[in-house]
């Protein structure tokens, strides 16, 4: 099953909650703000994904810009940045979706695509 992490307020969301269901694109939808992912989610899907961590930041989201992440994420640690993503949803870069071994950070119609075919296995 693919759990699809999302903010309804947040236009890119609502563009890949729109393409899964105009596809019938079956997910376990959870709003990410309500029930972030935790901490060893985080850790895992960030292993799964190939990404650098700073990728899964929201760094566009008024509360990275509050915190100054900006300068921070350099000198911090994986452990410390996995920390502060699972602090608040409003700071994972959305929509994130995953397979449990896939994972896509962000919504772009071909990594979608991409997606979908190697779970779909084709």
């Amino acid at each position: 099953m693919v759990t699809f992490y999302w903010y309804p307020k947040c236009g890119t969301c609502r563009k890949a909650k729109k393409w899964l269901d105009e596809r019938g694109i079956q997910a376990n939808v959870v709003h990410i703000v309500e029930e972030p992912p935790s901490k060893e989610l985080l850790a895992t899907l960030y292993a799964k994904s190939g990404l650098p961590l700073k990728k899964f930041f929201n760094t566009s989201g008024q509360k990275y810009r509050e915190l100054g992440l900006k300068e921070r994420i350099a000198a911090a640690s994986d452990d410390e940045l996995l920390d502060l993503l699972a602090s608040d949803g409003m700071l994972v870069k959305r929509p994130l979706l995953t397979d449990g071994t896939n994972v896509v950070v962000g919504f772009d119609e071909q990594q979608y695509e991409k997606f979908f075919g190697q779970a779909n296995g084709r």
